[in-house]
């Protein structure tokens, strides 16, 4: 599982944006990188998935793996291409959309789909580990259910209707949402017995049930209830359905799906595959279906022997506390990390100017020479609980952050208006916190200086930094987007899409400007292409140093007063710069 040499030269700095996240669609982002200000800024561009044909969970939900024609083209490939910028692409391992193609058809022939076992049924799944409740759904046994890791309230399934008149439960990790749609009297007429007084009654107590959020089964229709499982059928099928459903690894039909998407990607250009929600993958009775081992080791193994063959570089995408030693765990087999422990360490080196954990993590990146990619802010939350311990097996170790100071973190960016996500277990009861939504620059209290040494923080941090295209301009907690996507939208704090002619006027400002500064620098320094010294300092600074064959960068920060300067030699030119 060790990632082959020629997969190691990748460096330089990352953009990280939607395709519409400046202006209408992935032409005009590239507009933007063609500003001269922009001119060697970045080397890579991680495209979040509404790249491809998806309808929920802005993006994440995947249709297929074709280009989404109302915001990308083949031309914006090639231009990239010609920019000199790299690109790392998503595939999402754990689900599939309810209007991909693959669940459409068992949708449509059910037990005679070809694609039977492509998802997974709930009910086969747990057959013979539980029992069926009063809406034939198997209900584990509680030895399992006390162990599953959930993402949402209640069961992991959506209940999808059959050619037969059956609901069959299939399993749903993640989102979904089911729209009852208002029915008409022609829907009616086919059922026996009905004549038009009763058949106009029953239409209206159904849309009006529907328009109020009722249980449909609760509407007393005064009727047999074979006429009754009729109507309620008929409701059914007229249903709309958005929903990430699970994929059946254990069939081969999923691995040649697989094979076929990094193929495509390939030929889009991707160099590093983000692996989204691989840890749910692997799914055994008796376990978390979190991060399952060895199951899961040997799922990654069978996707890097497909990713070597077309020279892909694979991100699995994983949060858990820092106790657990996952990180570890992926470092030590060859792959890149998601270091998603920098966004909450430099929030709280900022807030409380202690260096102690923000260091230990660098010099643990340091020393065991992890691969990472890292960034502040991103298209989802801040990952403050990754930074916690955990407890194994009756001995706790340590988090990079203790609870008390994971608390506190939470406590600042929730005072400065972000955003909740929690998890719960099996029966809907909440857990914990899993993350925070806000811009960084909100969290940070929408303080210029904070913000620009906490960029300083990232770039010269090691690995290769990914910016959040929305911190570049300093974006605020968009509360209006949060209220507009209802239910469920709290992401869309951190998602304000910029008009391309707002772009100039921006660039403007000093926060952008100095950014832009930092960004440039660290893409082209070659002393990033070397080793990282920490230098000795007192508790409230950082001093951080870059070698490489003559060339070096040194940062020496003050994190109570947010002063820092660069000092630097590179090729020809030498300076500081001060901040």
């Amino acid at each position: 599982m060790k990632i082959d040499g020629n997969k190691q030269n990748l460096k330089g700095v990352m953009l990280n944006a939607y395709p519409d996240s400046i202006g209408q669609k992935l032409s005009d982002v590239i507009q933007m990188l063609q500003f001269p200000e922009f001119k060697d800024t970045f080397s890579v561009f991680y495209i979040l998935p509404t790249f491809f044909n998806s309808d929920l969970d802005r993006g994440f939900s995947i249709i297929d793996y074709k280009l989404n024609k109302d915001l990308v083209s083949t031309a914006d490939l090639d231009e990239l291409s010609e920019l000199n910028i790299q690109l790392k692409f998503d595939i999402v391992l754990n689900h599939l959309s309810v209007a991909s193609p693959q669940f459409k058809d068992l949708l449509e022939h059910g037990d005679e789909s070809k694609y039977k076992n492509f998802f997974i049924n709930w009910n086969s799944f747990w057959k013979d580990y539980g029992a069926l409740n009063q809406d034939d759904v198997i209900i584990p046994k509680q030895e399992f259910l006390d162990k599953l890791f959930m993402r949402k309230s209640g069961l992991p399934i959506l209940n999808v209707p059959f050619p037969n008149g059956s609901k069959q439960p299939y399993w749903n990790t993640f989102y979904q949402q089911v729209n009852y749609n208002e029915i008409a009297i022609s829907d009616i007429n086919g059922v026996d017995n009905l004549d038009d007084l009763k058949i106009e009654e029953i239409v209206n107590k159904v849309n009006k049930a529907i328009n109020q959020g009722v249980d449909l089964k609760s509407i007393d229709f005064n009727l047999d209830q074979l006429i009754v499982n009729q109507i309620l059928n008929i409701v059914d099928e007229k249903c709309t359905y958005l929903g990430q459903m699970d994929l059946n690894a254990e069939s081969p039909m999923v691995w040649d799906f697989y094979e076929e998407t990094l193929l495509k990607l390939h030929e889009y250009g991707c160099k590093i595959l983000r692996l989204d929600a691989f840890a749910y993958l692997h799914k055994e009775i008796g376990q978390s279906n979190f991060f399952n081992k060895p199951g899961t080791w040997i799922y990654l193994e069978r996707l890097e022997a497909i990713a070597n063959k077309y020279n892909l570089i694979l991100l699995p995408e994983i949060h858990a506390e820092y106790g657990l030693g996952l990180h570890h765990e992926l470092a030590s087999q060859g792959y890149h990390i998601y270091d998603f422990f920098l966004p909450g360490l430099v929030i709280h080196s900022l807030e409380s100017g202690n260096n102690s954990a923000f260091l230990k993590w660098i010099n643990e990146i340091n020393t065991k020479n992890y691969k990472t990619i890292n960034m502040l802010g991103c298209h989802d939350g801040i990952p403050i609980l990754d930074l916690k311990g955990k407890e194994i097996n009756g001995t706790l170790h340590d988090g990079l952050l203790d609870d008390e100071e994971v608390e506190t973190v939470i406590q600042i960016i929730l005072a400065r208006g972000g955003r909740i996500k929690n998890l719960y277990d099996s029966t809907g009861k909440k857990i914990s916190y899993y993350q925070i939504n806000a811009t960084f620059f909100s969290a940070l209290g929408e303080n210029e200086r904070k913000l620009l040494l906490a960029r300083a923080l990232q770039l010269f941090t090691p690995g290769i930094p990914q910016i959040w295209y929305l911190d570049i301009f300093a974006g605020k907690n968009n509360y209006q987007a949060i209220e507009k996507a209802g239910s469920g939208g709290h992401k869309e704090i951190n998602r304000t899409s910029i008009n391309l002619e707002d772009i100039p006027y921006l660039l403007q400002k000093d926060i952008v400007k100095n950014q832009i500064k930092l960004i440039n620098f660290r893409n082209n320094s070659k002393a990033f292409l070397g080793t990282l010294k920490i230098n000795p300092s007192k508790k409230h600074e950082v001093d951080l140093e870059w070698n490489h064959e003559g060339h070096f960068a040194r940062l020496i920060a003050n994190l109570k007063t947010c002063n820092f300067e660069i000092s630097y030699n590179d090729s020809d030119f030498s300076g500081q710069m001060s901040f």
